[in-house]
């Protein structure tokens, strides 16, 4: 039963961080960097700001569930010993 909890919220976690929305908080310079490039019509570079923000975002939650994943997979082979 407590495994079919960790499970779905896992789950629900993943599919939350998947949902693909812009990231619209910038730090000031980089606000002013993307304002002058898109109204000098380079709309590409704003585009790869907001999909590394995105990565910036996600990676840690992905490094710490590789590691809680790893120690419950551990804790429960140790279990079955």
């Amino acid at each position: 039963m407590n495994f079919k909890k960790i499970a779905l919220s896992s789950v629900l976690i993943i599919l939350a961080m998947l949902i693909n929305t812009a990231a619209l908080a910038q730090c000031a310079m980089c606000r002013a960097t993307m304002e002058n490039n898109v109204s000098d019509g380079g709309e590409a570079l704003a585009a790869s700001l907001n999909y590394g923000v995105l990565y910036l975002f996600a990676a840690p939650y992905l490094i710490v569930g590789a590691i809680f994943g790893l120690w419950y997979y551990n804790a429960k082979k140790n279990a079955n010993k």
